[in-house]
């Protein structure tokens, strides 16, 4: 539809039907015919505001999809189409690896190619838009929504929320099996005190508009169609009712035209906050500040006729948040074909298909970050090896937003091992529940499957029995998949009490110990450090983690991940990540002086694992890391040049990560910052040049009055295999 036909097409509207477009509503409403209960009518949620509601939010499926649609423009006094959206997060009904472990691949565009995948899934379904990615930036693991991040790095985050976007949408939302992406939570929503959920955010702006804010400026440079607010307060004001986020920063600084989106019952949540009198006036400060759709309080249908009756919201916002919602369905192509992709054929043929459950193998095998690991990987075909613990059989291993994820879908590590059954000696146990009854605090009751202390005694006595007789233990702990995610911080970062017994257990028989750990965050890992020769994290991997798994310890592929968020020495570390400043006083663990410098008494500054670290069944040397010159200017590039050689007797991929330091500014500068990184893959005895450019753009920085740019000065360049690489080489910035 031509824009000018949208525009008299609102100007034809009546003031409840453009209020209506604003209301999002569950599909429990269209399918189940939900009854109106009286706190639903209140809320402001009536058989109109449905009949006309712009959009859903929740699975259709094709079928339902079209018979909904149907019914709805045939009632739709202007036969508006509706809009369908849902949380497809890392897959639709193909799995892929959680978001932070995505990030740990280092390869945007490979989580570009499992956006492509889960669009497609989705679209043909009936789905058109996603609530994804989820970019904001994660320092805190305490914090569970970490899972859903790329990580603790700007760059990182900004890398891959480009891709995503331009995987889930392509050149045009409306070409075939595209769908519209959702950049969240805008803003900062990952950094709540004390890595509480829904708690508040207190950032200078510097800070903010530094670190946290580039990843959604990416996206929306990008052409991500729609943007959610977040829950958190943000120095004092909600998200959601934040004026200067949304209208100043979001729409007239970065330039975003598309659909802005409150967060489950945001809106109503401005009255708990403080922030609004009641929900009339919650209605008002969120309209007034720029949100366009009300996602399921009715908040909107109920108030906005009056506040505009009265002069409190001018009738033009409401009139271009409709203009908005229409355009983007027409972006969709749903005035012109209101079943998009919708098509119960094409589901059957497409979702889960070999194709996508290959782009889920290559996604897993290559997000598995190896932290340790004294020989004992890869097995060999001569050991005997015992498979040990919870997750030996478990298939629940997608994440907590894997909403259609399904047990019976996915390879577990006992389904991946029968391929390699007949040339390795394997035995299998369980030895405990992934949580037992002293652990059950940490998920949801009704995800909790409780078992007799008689069947866990003789499962812990099978599983050392097993660890007895075999040369090497594979042990596989972890976390459920409902300890991370939204609403589940946690202020112990160990594993399950449960699991921690049966590590002792095995450890006294048997030592040859390698980890396979589960996790959507990063853990304390001291205790299972001291106790195994390896740990291969493995994230949740998804529909085909068991076989990317076998596939990894075998070596038939070598580990290549890395790191996107550290792995603390202990909680209380937390938030830590890479890119902290030096202080007044900064403590050199070289020099041995600890007084009156920056560190705890107890324990190290440093994590157990930094951002960037990832080991290999290769060995990886760096050598001979130079610049072309010494001095540049805002015009020129610089280069970089680094040699890695494999040392090792095994192929391997090493990610090789460019790191850089302004050594003074008009605000304080990180100790060093990701600028750039490259795969390389190298043969046994191989070796390559590896080359960076160096451009003015990448010194730039938010400065002391806010605006971005670059000093003149002084530069140290580190070129290595993580962010504690300490080689470094000069220019300086004329």
């Amino acid at each position: 539809m031509e824009q000018h036909k949208l525009k008299e097409l609102v100007k034809n509207m009546s003031l409840t039907e453009k209020i209506n477009q604003l209301l999002q509503v569950t599909s429990g409403f269209f399918i189940d015919e939900t009854v109106l209960t009286g706190p639903i009518r209140e809320n402001g949620i009536t058989e109109e505001s449905i009949s006309q509601a712009g959009s859903v939010i929740g699975l259709l499926g094709a079928k339902k999809y079209k018979e909904i649609q149907d019914a709805y423009i045939e009632k739709h006094p202007h036969k508006i189409p509706l809009l369908i959206m849902m949380d497809i997060i890392n897959g639709f009904r193909t799995i892929f690896p959680i978001p932070l472990a995505q990030g740990a691949t280092f390869e945007p565009e490979l989580s570009k190619k499992c956006a492509e995948v889960a669009a497609k899934e989705s679209a043909v379904s009936g789905v058109h838009v996603t609530f994804a990615p989820m970019v904001d930036l994660v320092r805190d693991a305490r914090w569970g929504r970490v899972m859903e991040s790329t990580g603790e790095d700007t760059k990182l985050n900004s890398d891959f929320a480009t891709a995503m976007v331009e995987g889930f949408q392509g050149d045009n939302v409306g070409q075939e099996f595209k769908i519209a992406a959702c950049v969240k939570h805008f803003a900062a929503y990952g950094a709540p005190t004390g890595g509480r959920e829904y708690n508040t955010v207190e950032l200078s702006e510097n800070t903010l508009r530094g670190y946290y804010l580039p990843a959604y400026e990416g996206a929306i440079k990008a052409g991500v169609e729609m943007v959610m607010t977040s829950f958190n307060t943000l120095n004092g004001i909600p998200s959601t009712g934040n004026r200067w986020l949304n209208r100043d920063i979001l729409r007239d600084e970065m330039g975003f035209n598309g659909v802005l989106i409150s967060d489950w019952a945001a809106i109503e949540e401005l009255q708990y906050h403080g922030y609004a009198k009641d929900r009339k006036e919650a209605a008002g400060v969120a309209m007034n500040a720029g949100v366009d759709i009300d996602m399921m309080t009715g908040i909107y249908s109920k108030n906005l006729a009056s506040l505009i009756e009265e002069g409190t919201v001018k009738e033009e916002l409401l009139d271009e948040a409709v203009l908005r919602i229409l355009n983007l369905k027409n972006k969709l192509g749903l005035f012109e074909n209101p079943y998009k992709d919708a098509d119960e054929i094409k589901e059957k043929e497409i979702i889960l298909c070999d194709e996508h459950r290959q782009v889920s193998l290559e996604a897993a095998e290559k997000s598995f970050v190896l932290l340790k690991n004294n020989g004992i990987l890869p097995i060999k075909k001569e050991d005997k090896v015992a498979f040990i613990g919870p997750f030996v059989h478990e298939k629940e291993i997608y994440g907590t937003w894997s909403m259609l994820g399904r047990p019976e879908d996915t390879v577990s590590i006992a389904d991946g091992a029968e391929k390699y059954r007949m040339d390795y000696e394997m035995t299998f146990a369980k030895g405990c529940n992934i949580l037992g009854e002293e652990d059950r605090n940490l998920i949801p009751e009704h995800h909790y499957k409780k078992i007799i202390q008689e069947d866990q005694d003789r499962m812990l006595k099978e599983a050392v029995e097993a660890a007895k007789n075999a040369d090497k233990v594979i042990l596989t702990l972890g976390e459920h998949r409902c300890m991370s995610g939204e609403a589940a911080s946690r202020a112990e970062l160990t594993l399950p009490k449960a699991q921690e017994k049966l590590l002792h257990a095995i450890y006294e028989v048997n030592p040859n110990i390698g980890v396979i750990l589960f996790t959507g965050r990063p853990l304390d890992l001291r205790e299972v450090s001291e106790k195994s020769k390896a740990i291969l994290n493995v994230w949740m991997p998804g529909t085909e983690g068991g076989n990317a798994i076998l596939n990894v310890l075998t070596g038939k592929v070598s580990p290549s991940g890395k790191l996107p968020m550290s792995f603390p020495y202990c909680v209380g570390q937390v938030p830590v990540h890479y890119n902290e400043y030096f202080t007044g006083r900064p403590y050199n663990p070289g020099t041995g002086e600890k007084e009156y410098k920056s560190n705890y008494r107890d324990i190290p500054n440093a994590p157990l694992y930094p951002f960037g670290y990832g080991l290999s069944y290769a060995k990886f040397q760096y050598s001979d890391l130079k610049l072309s010159k010494d001095i540049m200017n805002e015009e020129e590039t610089l280069e970089a040049y680094v040699t890695i050689k494999n040392e090792g007797e095994y192929e391997g991929t090493e990610t090789v990560q460019l790191y850089i330091r302004d050594c003074a500014g008009s605000v304080v500068r990180p100790r060093k910052e990701l600028k750039g990184y490259q795969k390389v893959d190298l043969q046994p005895g191989e070796a390559k040049r590896v080359t960076f450019q160096i451009t003015e753009e990448m010194l730039r920085f938010c400065k002391a009055d806010l605006t971005f740019g670059s000093e003149k000065g002084e530069f140290h360049v580190f070129v290595g295999t993580d962010s504690s690489t300490e080689e470094y080489v000069t220019f300086e910035l004329i």
